[in-house]
């Protein structure tokens, strides 16, 4: 499997009790089909997993799988900082039909590569869903080098991509020249994902296609076409929406543009808090006359 082009990774929708609102997910889906993108990341870390109990996550991969029908890859965030529970939930979202799993470097523990193999082989003999590797150290706390991601690229037949978010793109430009023919880069920072396709990447897992599919499509398939002029015209409209992405934790921010352009509850889990009053009024000052259609 070539994992390639626009791929967006999925709030989670609340309901006013807490519980999962599995009509705003539909809408969600709805939205990004419409789009066109190439896929759905669910019970990821923008669709708060850490707070999803793994029954929840079922339910959401069924949902997701059950009301895509096949029109777009559904992506399940199944990774923990621990390989039992991380397997578990790989096995689930297999049995709920899922096309390929998100797995981020096990936090906290800091692994070193003989324990990343482990993990990832343990992974790969559950199931032979593919395996998108997460690399996030500002979150997980540890960098996966380029040796170690190629390493794993070689040994574990089914990881055939990298959602790389170390924001280095020195380290992605290693991955991509020498990584074999079946494993493939994907920018895991939205605003980085028009240089990272001109190193070579095959596309993007972004937080803002949330909201600007289409107009952050655009961006992505233009780079992808050699197309860099349109890019670079999309990349200076979004510009300020990559900062506005961050201005608090995500999803905190994305989230609440959801809010106020598709009328998603404004409900997070705790930790996660509703944004502050002045993180509110400078996103609904953006939105008003913006250009994310």
């Amino acid at each position: 499997m070539v994992i390639s082009g626009l791929h967006t990774a999925l709030i989670t929708p609340f309901q006013a009790d807490g519980s999962l609102d599995l009509a705003a997910v539909k809408q969600l889906l709805d939205q990004q089909l419409h789009a066109g993108v190439q896929g759905v990341v669910v019970g990821g870390s923008t669709g708060e997993a850490a707070t999803l109990t793994l029954m929840e996550k079922e339910v959401l991969w069924r949902t997701a799988v059950d009301h895509v029908a096949g029109r777009m890859l559904v992506v399940a965030g199944t990774g923990t900082n621990a390989t039992s529970t991380t397997v578990e939930a790989s096995v689930m979202a297999q049995r709920c039909g899922a096309d390929a799993l998100l797995v981020v470097t096990p936090y906290y523990n800091k692994p070193t590569r003989s324990g990343l193999m482990a993990h990832h082989s343990a992974i790969a003999d559950a199931t032979p869903l593919p395996q998108i590797l997460y690399n996030i150290p500002g979150r997980s706390g540890l960098n996966m080098s380029a040796e170690t991601q190629l390493a794993l690229a070689e040994a574990v037949p089914t990881v055939v991509a990298t959602k790389e978010a170390s924001a280095n793109l020195e380290q992605m430009g290693e991955i991509i020249r020498n990584a074999p023919d079946t494993f493939s880069l994907l920018a895991g920072d939205d605003v980085l994902a028009l240089p990272v396709i001109a190193l070579g990447g095959t596309g993007v897992i972004a937080v803002m296609s949330n909201y600007a599919p289409v107009l952050y499509g655009r961006l992505v398939h233009a780079a992808l076409q050699g197309n860099i002029s349109e890019a670079q015209r999309v990349q200076e409209i979004l510009g300020p929406w990559y900062q506005a992405n961050f201005i608090e934790t995500n999803p905190l921010p994305v989230k609440y543009i959801m809010h106020v352009l598709h009328g998603i509850e404004l409900r997070y889990r705790l930790p996660l808090t509703t944004p502050t009053d002045a993180t509110q009024a400078t996103l609904r000052t953006m939105l008003e006359g913006s250009q994310l259609a």
